[in-house]
């Protein structure tokens, strides 16, 4: 049989037709195998671990078919118990695959220490800003004679002198005694001459 009497056979199509039946099959199956593997559609919903300890959330993580990694000891947050979970990755309500990683941080003990910044001549504004980035609280302000105004001349604790570098616990209150700014030119001057003239 010539090819082009063969290509117009009925056994032609029947085996085109048989072929192409064969990679549909096929097709589905492997589609069908992706979906179980992959386990399409089934997704979990990740439960909200907040203020919950490492063993609470364990026990949670492990009934949902989740897994965790402790990612950090952060600092001391208030409103958290000691050693429970402060944030997780991803967030509470996300969906995800089963086994996936949820990554958690957890609160410290308690405040650790950091040294006391130096805010003498600098401004009440700038002070503020270096306070907050160190951990610190703004506590009671106080003013004194001085030509700068707003100007930071002393940092206190509960009445006790602080020096830059001193240790203190993270998020404590610094009170801060400012210039008043109601020294003039001519009282500053006075009154160096006056210790200038004073007997060593």
């Amino acid at each position: 049989m010539k090819l082009t009497e063969y290509l117009k056979s009925k056994a032609f199509f029947v085996r085109v037709a048989m072929a192409l039946g064969i990679v549909i099959i096929a097709g589905f199956l492997v589609l069908q195998w992706l979906d179980f593997t992959t386990n399409h559609g089934q997704e979990i919903s990740v439960p909200d671990l907040s203020k919950l300890s490492v063993e609470a959330a364990e026990e949670k993580l492990d009934d949902a078919d989740l897994d965790y990694e402790i990612l950090d000891t952060v600092d001391f947050v208030p409103g958290y118990p000691k050693y429970s979970i402060v944030s997780q990755d991803p967030a509470p309500g996300d969906k995800v695959k089963e086994d996936r990683k949820i990554y958690l941080k957890v609160n410290s003990a308690g405040y650790s220490s950091t040294r006391v910044p130096d805010l003498i001549e600098k401004t009440y504004r700038n002070a503020q800003s270096i306070l907050q980035s160190a951990g610190l609280q703004e506590g009671k302000i106080t003013y004194k004679p001085y030509l700068g105004k707003d100007m930071v001349l002393e940092m206190r604790q509960g009445g006790k002198l602080l020096h830059p570098g001193d240790k203190i616990m993270k998020a404590s209150k610094i009170d801060l005694v400012l210039g008043d700014g109601k020294v003039g030119f001519e009282d500053a001057d006075s009154t160096d001459v006056a210790n200038d003239s004073l007997p060593e």
